[in-house]
């Protein structure tokens, strides 16, 4: 089954979905694609931020496999969000223990396929944030990580990290001083 055949699906929310792919039937495995396809592209953000572009597409497979594995042992005590960037950042975690810190600048950036000028401009901003980013503490990157890039709230992020309220607003915004230091540095105006 694919979203085609289960429009209807599309305009459930998470949980309603989670139980949808709960129960046997036809609408199993679309409900699996319609949460898949709503929420992939923020986790490839969220990875591509913390691993890198390379790696960021083997996270997001490897997130949405255990996902699938684990939905029908999800207990909702969290919003699925909450959860599913829970499974994200320790995906993103043994990504980075497993590849041993490759250098940044050994990571590919993809070519854009539109104006090559604009495309060239973005990827060296691209790539200065990228560096920046990973000079954060990981503590740090990972709470400026889920805000800017996921689009989380405060609260959300301190349910996926397990900090104080106070300690993920500390954290984003000694992140976000960090970054504009360090941008600042190398030219770039934030």
């Amino acid at each position: 089954m694919t979203l085609n055949d289960s429009p209807d699906l599309q305009h459930l929310p998470d949980e309603a979905l989670v139980q949808a792919f709960r129960q046997s039937g036809p609408r199993r495995e679309g409900a699996f694609e319609v949460l898949v396809t709503r929420h992939a592209p923020r986790i490839h953000r969220l990875a591509a931020s913390m691993v890198g572009p390379s790696a960021a597409d083997d996270v997001v497979q490897d997130v949405f496999i255990a996902v699938h594995g684990g939905l029908n042992t999800f207990r909702a005590e969290a919003a699925f969000s909450t959860w599913l960037h829970r499974i994200a950042l320790n995906a993103c975690m043994r990504a980075l223990k497993a590849r041993q810190n490759v250098p940044l600048e050994s990571v590919a950036e993809p070519a854009a396929p539109h104006n090559l000028a604009l495309s060239g401009e973005n990827t060296d901003l691209r790539e200065r944030l990228a560096r920046a980013m990973h000079t954060l503490p990981p503590d740090q990157r990972e709470a400026l990580a889920l805000r800017e890039l996921s689009g989380l709230d405060y609260a959300e992020i301190a349910d996926i990290t397990g900090a104080e309220l106070g300690t993920v607003k500390s954290r984003i915004n000694r992140a976000r001083a960090a970054l504009r230091a360090l941008l600042t540095k190398t030219g770039v105006t934030p």
